[in-house]
């Protein structure tokens, strides 16, 4: 075993379970990965265990806080109740003085004020998906029966913004909304969101999601499926919001590519493993409790345990584990090597390295126009706050002298 350090785990109380549909989801076919589960629900001793262990781990990795991220599917068909269970069981286990935090991603439509009283009694940051206005997010974010979503979506968000509940947004970004940058961020802003995540959407055509993430040598304008933005729509995209985002909302709204970013534009390490040299840190825990070495690898071949039968600690820190994490590194592209912006990108996520880049080489990033864009498109005004927060002033004063 390798030395501790800081890990963090999206945990999948409820699989891949969701009450929607919506058409670009990549994760609700993971149910092809359990085809003798029923009720998709982690047990009550998976659920103690993973508690326990968390705290342990973290604890030990030198963790100031322990954090648990609660994700599916859909979390909140397991009810109120089961989330009572979770605090119950950190209060239960956590050392006097250790400080747990809890996030959880949903799509709002079963919030009511019982949810809301609870998110806030116990300080949960709860994610909202939602990916626009109305004939935008129900494009694609519909029921099981087709129907629109979205009107349920602000009702939870209400409830929400009543109980006082910290809450962002996760916005994906698609074939349906991918050229109407200003419009989706302008109604996120009017809503009411301070925080706000876009998380563009790309997945390749003719796989059963179930067979890894091998490179590809192929167009990707080919390879994709119809509901995944193009790079040079989503670097578009990029671009428009932060233009409108820098002149008036610095310091008042929060992208977290934008904060990814100036960080990166400032000389720190990333805060996203996305655009980190190297991940391996991010890791996946579905609900029958095995542990996955990524989100978005969560496959058969990159399945590291279970953890009724290994100790989280013998799957966080290993030889195995950090090879994952090194691979985004040593696989790079030529052309990433030399790119003036490695610093800001480092090759993005290695899901998306399927494209080919210019001199023919396979394993490039699809996103990598899109990311090239946005740098140069931002560069000066990056480089403009980054001076300004170094200079002990708000990043803000870029935006009054650009």
């Amino acid at each position: 075993m390798i030395e501790p350090s800081p890990f963090s785990i999206m945990t999948k109380p409820i699989g891949p379970r969701c009450n929607i549909d919506c058409r670009y989801c990549y994760y609700v076919e993971k149910e092809k990965l359990f085809p003798d589960e029923k009720k998709f629900r982690m047990s009550d001793e998976v659920l103690d265990s993973y508690i326990r262990q968390v705290i342990v781990t973290s604890l030990e990795a030198g963790m100031a806080e322990v954090s648990f991220a609660w994700q599916g599917g859909e979390p909140t068909l397991l009810g109120v109740a089961y989330f009572k269970n979770i605090v119950r069981l950190q209060e239960k286990y956590a050392p006097k003085g250790v400080k747990i935090s809890n996030a959880i991603q949903t799509n709002g439509m079963l919030l009511d004020d019982e949810w809301g009283a609870f998110f806030h009694e116990n300080s949960f940051l709860v994610g909202i998906s939602i990916d626009g206005p109305r004939k935008i997010h129900d494009h694609y974010r519909v029921d099981r029966a087709g129907r629109a979503t979205f009107d349920a979506v602000m009702r939870g968000l209400e409830v929400l913004q009543r109980h006082e509940v910290d809450h962002n947004a996760l916005c994906t970004v698609h074939r349906a909304n991918g050229v109407k940058g200003k419009e989706v961020y302008k109604f996120l802003k009017g809503a009411g969101f301070e925080f706000i995540q876009f998380i563009p959407i790309v997945e390749r055509s003719g796989t059963d999601g179930l067979a890894g993430a091998p490179q590809v040598d192929m167009d990707p304008g080919n390879s994709v499926t119809e509901w995944s933005v193009t790079p040079r729509v989503y670097g578009k995209f990029l671009c428009d919001v932060f233009d409108t985002w820098f002149r008036k909302d610095i310091g008042k709204v929060f992208v977290q590519f934008f904060d990814v970013q100036l960080g990166l534009w400032m000389g720190g390490p990333s805060s996203l493993c996305v655009f980190a040299e190297t991940c391996g840190n991010g890791l996946a825990l579905e609900h029958d409790g095995s542990l996955y070495s990524c989100d978005h690898y969560v496959y058969p071949q990159y399945r590291l345990g279970r953890i009724s039968e290994t100790p989280l600690r013998e799957m966080l820190w290993t030889d195995r584990q950090r090879a994952f994490g090194q691979d985004k590194l040593s696989g790079l592209t030529a052309q990433c090597r030399r790119c003036q912006y490695r610093f800001a990108c480092n090759g993005g996520c290695p899901k998306h390295r399927f494209a080919t880049n210019r001199d023919g080489e396979t394993g490039h990033n699809y996103f990598c126009e899109s990311y090239t864009m946005f740098f140069r498109h931002a560069d000066d005004r990056m480089r403009a706050m980054a001076h300004a927060v170094a200079s002990g002033q708000p990043a803000a004063t870029a935006s009054k002298v650009n």
